[in-house]
């Protein structure tokens, strides 16, 4: 009899999951985790821990959701599973699998729920999510309202504890190469140092191919090497290669990812576990962006962030020099995400004028006061501004700027730098709605599944903030079930 039932490639919050479903079940679970212990977590560490569930307001979140005075002073709309599922259409153009969708937005309220139970901790998340209003009330916005208590740090601590608590051995430094199989069948997994484990089922849950320059070039497209790791640097499709060489399907779109705005010239602007996802922009809508000859190229306002801000780093990294620049005057800045603008080492210059600040970017001084002008010009300023809500206070210019649209006239003046920061590839392995791997012709891998980001038809060109680790949860949980 073998020792263990279930090998759970990567110590994320997918792998995590499924190892709680599978160890639920009785099953003998070994996690088995790239990174040392101080280099753990995958992406999820890295992540501010938003997870977006249907809900329907405040009421409904409380019985797991910590405690907040500020509660009694929020209002935190409802979010149906009908508005998720629109959400996933929308953003993906409807390229998203209908059948992955329905699941998602089905059972990821009943999943957090799960979690929660089991100690995982969850909060509304004031400082991303809602704006502190005049009277001293918050309002919630963009569909996404809670996340983890400390983040992703606190979210592996959690699903770390929980495990042990569960029984599930987790050993770390382990480098999975490929996959053991006899015949048809998945029986193992292989060690960089030529060791082999054996168990009935193996979970793929070692993430994308975001952390290789070389595979991002080859799927993503010429130019891709150069974007910033967000997250792990140990995401490198090493395993989705291997499921491949034994006939699994691709899933999903391979030539696209989530990449954001990310700070330019800070030092280890790179997998930094200290700075994490503060060094992340995100406050862009209530500003410009401008590249390096002074010109806007995108509509900042187009949408809520939570709804932009995943395809708004390729747009970056097609400018030259793969930098831009946010901009935003004395009266904008106090309305900047603290914890992202606020951080030490920042890359930020200001100056008392925009044409000193253009000298201190590097661009143009012209162009940047035209731009500056002509944006502060068409402004709609019969509308009144107000973040919490799409106003419909637009710049006619070209490109628009659809909502939020203020006028950069007061110093001093902030420019903050920004280039394309990778977070996770979008395609993955074909599976069932079990996370169970599929062949082309449909028929299933047996002992393989996968989960999190090396699953693969969620997402196209952009996603709903929050939903990866949503997603992460709902699947990693179902192959867990059934491994």
């Amino acid at each position: 009899m073998r020792e263990i039932d279930v090998i759970v490639v990567g110590g994320g919050n997918a792998g995590f999951t499924a190892a709680h479903a599978a160890a639920a079940r009785g099953r003998r679970v070994v996690l088995l985790e790239r990174g040392a212990p101080d280099e753990a977590g995958g992406n999820s560490y890295y992540t501010a821990g938003a997870t977006r569930v249907p809900h329907d307001g405040l009421d409904d979140l409380r019985p797991f959701i910590e405690h907040d005075d500020r509660h009694s002073r929020s209002t935190v709309p409802a979010y149906s599973a009908e508005d998720f599922r629109e959400d996933l259409i929308k953003v993906t153009e409807g390229r998203n699998d209908p059948h992955l969708t329905e699941v998602l937005v089905t059972e990821a309220r009943p999943t957090v729920e799960w979690l929660a139970s089991l100690g995982v901790k969850y909060r509304l998340m004031y400082e991303r999510q809602a704006y502190d209003r005049p009277d001293g009330s918050f309002l919630f916005w963009g569909g996404l309202h809670i996340g983890n208590v400390g983040g992703g740090e606190g979210l592996i601590a959690d699903h770390t504890r929980v495990a042990i608590e569960e029984g599930v051995e987790i050993r770390y430094g382990q480098h999975v190469t490929d996959l053991v199989t006899d015949g048809d069948r998945v029986v193992g997994v292989r060690l960089v140092d030529g060791g082999e484990l054996r168990a009935d089922s193996v979970v793929i849950a070692a993430g994308g191919f975001e952390s290789d320059p070389e595979m991002r070039e080859a799927e993503l497209g010429t130019g891709w090497a150069n974007a910033k790791v967000r997250g792990t640097p140990f995401n490198t499709g090493e395993l989705l290669t291997a499921a491949l060489r034994i006939g699994a399907a691709r899933g999903g779109d391979w030539s696209t990812c989530h990449s954001v705005q990310w700070d330019a010239f800070t030092e280890h602007n790179e997998s930094n576990r200290e700075l994490t996802n503060r060094l992340t922009r995100q406050s862009y809508p209530l500003g410009i962006i401008v590249n390096r000859d002074g010109a806007r190229f995108l509509d900042e306002g187009a949408d809520f962030r939570n709804y932009t801000y995943a395809k708004y780093g390729r747009e970056i990294l097609a400018q030259p020099g793969s930098v831009a620049w946010q901009l935003f005057d004395q009266t904008l800045r106090p309305m900047l995400r603290a914890e992202e603008y606020e951080m030490p080492g920042i890359s930020v210059e200001t100056a008392d004028t925009i044409g000193e600040l253009a000298v201190r970017i590097g661009v143009p001084v012209s162009a940047l006061e035209r731009t500056v002008s002509d944006f502060n010009g068409s402004i709609d300023r019969s509308i009144t501004f107000d973040p919490t809500v799409k106003d419909g206070r637009r710049a006619d210019v070209v490109p628009p700027k659809s909502n939020w649209a203020s006028p950069l006239e007061t110093g001093p003046f902030y420019a903050y730098g920004v280039t394309c920061g990778i977070t996770f590839t979008f395609g993955g392995l074909k599976t069932d709605t079990h996370g169970r791997v599929e062949r082309e012709d449909g028929t299933l891998i047996d002992g393989l599944f996968a989960c999190g980001e090396a699953l693969g038809g969620l997402f196209s060109k952009n996603y709903p903030g929050g939903s990866g680790l949503t997603a992460g949860m709902v699947f990693g949980r179902r192959a867990g079930s059934v491994a």
